[in-house]
């Protein structure tokens, strides 16, 4: 442990100025915002069809329902709720993070069993737009990736499905790697990535301790555990997607803030070479990063290994014959030759900040409001203040392109993830545990999400 970090948690202020009726009032004003979109968006769709989702504005369809996962569920909410922040207080630091993989993990998995094993975890990766699909089309891998660019505009021979077109061929080959070492199928992709994507709040809890301080760290844990982003985690790839950019970030921390800068510098350009060929969306991280760099005491030493660790991924590619640009210039043709083409951008454009609203929760709405009146302290509150803004920024500039009209409660998870930490601002959390909770469950039982 670095010796300037606290090993305990101050009991000093937490939380800038503001009160809670200023937090209220920014949670009504986000409920307005969904209601509208739901509201305008149900209109739309049933006089027009250009939304092609079936409950604006999310991909699902109204269908409340238990499954074997709702007792559960209910279980650990009600344990977070009434134990999450006093056991995040107390507990030492490295058992805190297993504490919140392990209650992340009970969430995540209970919320997906929700709609049992076959629609909730093993088929959701089978469908006909996702990955498992093409595997066997990769039984040459270097001959795949030489020809993936023919195959992703809908008018190409055996173009590929929306998922595998849509996004650079890593995502896919992580399914086609999992296979080859016999974790083949939609049960063990579902597991993969419910395992693997639930390690995003460790990384989320282990930066915001580099960057601000331990007691805010403490705070936000809870917090990340019960995140309504949950229910569309478990089990879609964003979620395994949310955990390599999240430890992308914590690496960069460590690197930063002068922890075996050489290696964990190295590995975050690794990571972030990764990133930007599970999704290019994700390319959207060099904001976040940048804010890391910036928060950092040790960025000119880090930067020669981050950068030499980020080459690495894009040289294998290419060297395989993968090229990432004209794989993006045909993904914008196709995009607008399918759904994203019809999609009215006028209504997207702040309907998927409604679907923000949903997968972050009310808590991190007026988080959110309270890290703004953060900037004008000095300190942890500022910093993170700087972390979390710099994700917000990433998510409006995705917003505003044009290419991420709907389906955002999936697409931007990574993001997500790093908004969640604003609720550290806020004085009585169980409170605000409980709304994340309910809204979470609520929005399981009552919709078959689409992801």
């Amino acid at each position: 442990m670095n010796r300037d970090l606290p090993r305990t948690v101050p009991r000093g202020r937490t939380a800038p100025r503001g009160g809670l009726a200023r937090d209220l009032s920014a949670v009504g004003a986000a409920a307005l915002l969904v209601l509208a979109a739901v509201l305008i968006g149900t209109r739309i769709q049933d006089r027009h069809g250009t939304l092609y989702v079936n409950w604006p504005p999310l991909v699902g369809d109204w269908m409340p329902h238990t499954g074997p996962g709702t007792p559960a569920a209910v279980v650990v909410a009600a344990a977070v709720v009434a134990y999450g922040p006093a056991l995040a207080a107390r507990l030492s630091w490295r058992p805190l993070l297993l504490a919140t993989w392990g209650a992340s993990l009970a969430w995540t998995w209970s919320l997906a069993l929700v709609d049992g094993w076959s629609r909730g975890v093993a088929g959701r990766l089978t469908g006909k737009h996702e990955y498992l699909r093409v595997i066997d089309r990769f039984g040459d891998i270097p001959a795949a990736l030489r020809d993936f660019d023919g195959h992703i505009l809908l008018d190409s021979p055996d173009n590929w499905p929306a998922h595998v077109a849509g996004h650079p061929p890593g995502a896919t080959l992580t399914f086609v790697l999992l296979d080859r070492i016999g974790l083949g199928g939609g049960g063990w992709a579902g597991a993969f990535v419910i395992t693997v994507g639930t390690t995003a709040a460790v990384a989320v809890l282990i930066a915001v301790r580099r960057l601000a301080d331990e007691s805010l760290a403490r705070r936000a844990a809870p917090f990340l555990v019960l995140a309504p982003a949950a229910v569309w985690a478990g089990a879609s790839a964003d979620g395994y997607f949310t955990a390599v950019t999240a430890w992308a970030v914590a690496l960069l921390a460590l690197a930063v803030t002068g922890h075996r800068p050489a290696w964990t510098g190295l590995g975050s350009g690794l990571l972030f070479g990764l990133t930007v060929y599970l999704s290019y969306g994700l390319t959207l991280f060099a904001v976040i990063g940048a804010a890391v760099l910036l928060l950092g005491r040790r960025r000119l030493r880090v930067l020669p290994w981050l950068v030499a660790g980020f080459l690495v991924v894009p040289v294998v590619f290419a060297v395989l014959g993968f090229d990432w640009w004209e794989a993006y210039r045909l993904l914008v043709t196709r995009y607008y030759q399918g759904a994203g083409g019809v999609r009215p951008y006028g209504y997207w454009v702040w309907a998927n900040l409604a679907c923000t609203v949903l997968i972050t929760g009310p808590a991190t709405v007026a988080g959110l409001r309270r890290a703004a009146g953060a900037f004008g302290d000095r300190g942890a509150g500022a910093r993170l203040a700087v972390l979390v803004a710099s994700a917000l920024l990433a998510l409006l500039i995705a917003d505003l392109s044009g290419m991420s009209k709907a389906e955002t409660e999936r697409i931007w998870l990574p993001f997500a993830f790093w908004l969640l930490p604003a609720a550290a601002f806020l004085p009585g959390p169980r409170a605000w545990l409980a709304g994340q909770a309910v809204l979470a469950l609520l929005l399981n039982h009552l919709l078959l999400t689409g992801w």
